[in-house]
């Protein structure tokens, strides 16, 4: 998990299905390497732990997520769709995890992350929970495919639990595969990632990493207006400037 200063898998494919639950920060993730003050969160962190706006965000785009699933699905048999949605920092809140690595003056490290995930107890971020018991209701499935690790996938499963998450497969990255989540997308709509389930049309996304939706990338931001059609449509993209691809960009 990479931190900073808001769309499967093993031997052939190494996936973790809803048996296998989920895993590992994203390598996108990858902390700056820079000193951090004791007890003084950056202004980012104090953003998403302490505003009203960050939990207005969150709660409007996941109700805006769940009208687009609801329409978008109209006339569609019961379990033949999902919504497929990221979950560090987009269901699950990861901030308690930067919170404690600020106040003691540490980086993320991949011991630490480990151990946090380990724990079971990040809680919903502020929505999440309502979303997909909404999309429960409608009749669809929810799938979370998410870049942490498979050998962290029971852990992320239990989490999911624990916070009150109601979820149907959850993918998790391979340890030996990249960022990229395509391969992932596919496994939810052949139907490998559950067979159980069979083949599920994906009809909404919902990320805090344009990687969350399908063949996006941080090239979008320099693109015109007209490309982002999808976003508040299928697409719905939730605040994350703690962390994400996008720090690998230039500043303008």
């Amino acid at each position: 998990m990479s931190k900073v200063p808001i769309a499967v898998a093993s031997a052939a494919l190494a996936f973790a299905l809803t048996s296998c639950a989920p895993a590992m920060r994203p390598p996108a993730a990858a902390p700056a390497e820079t000193a951090v003050r004791p007890n003084r969160p950056t202004d980012e962190l104090h953003w998403v732990r302490a505003s009203a706006e960050y939990r207005a965000v969150t709660i409007q785009t996941f109700r805006a997520a769940l009208e687009a699933a609801e329409e978008a699905s109209a006339g569609r048999p019961a379990g033949s769709w999902a919504v497929c949605v990221d979950a560090d920092d987009t269901i699950i809140d990861n901030s308690g995890y930067e919170a404690e690595l600020q106040a003691a003056g540490r980086t993320h490290t991949d011991e630490a992350w480990f151990a946090w995930v380990k724990r079971r107890a990040r809680p919903a971020v502020p929505g999440a929970a309502t979303f997909l018991a909404g999309i429960r209701a409608l009749g669809g499935r929810v799938a979370v495919v998410t870049n942490t690790q498979a050998s962290l996938c029971d852990d992320v499963a239990a989490n999911l639990v624990l916070a009150g998450l109601p979820y149907d497969v959850l993918v998790c990255r391979p340890d030996d595969a990249g960022d990229r989540k395509e391969p992932r997308f596919r496994l939810v709509t052949e139907g490998a990632a559950r067979p159980d389930l069979g083949p599920l049309e994906i009809l909404v996304w919902v990320g805090d990493n344009i990687q969350d939706f399908p063949e996006q990338s941080q090239k979008l931001r320099d693109e015109p207006e007209s490309a982002f059609g999808d976003f508040g449509v299928r697409y719905f993209a939730l605040p994350n400037p703690i962390y994400g691809t996008w720090e690998k960009n230039g500043p303008r």
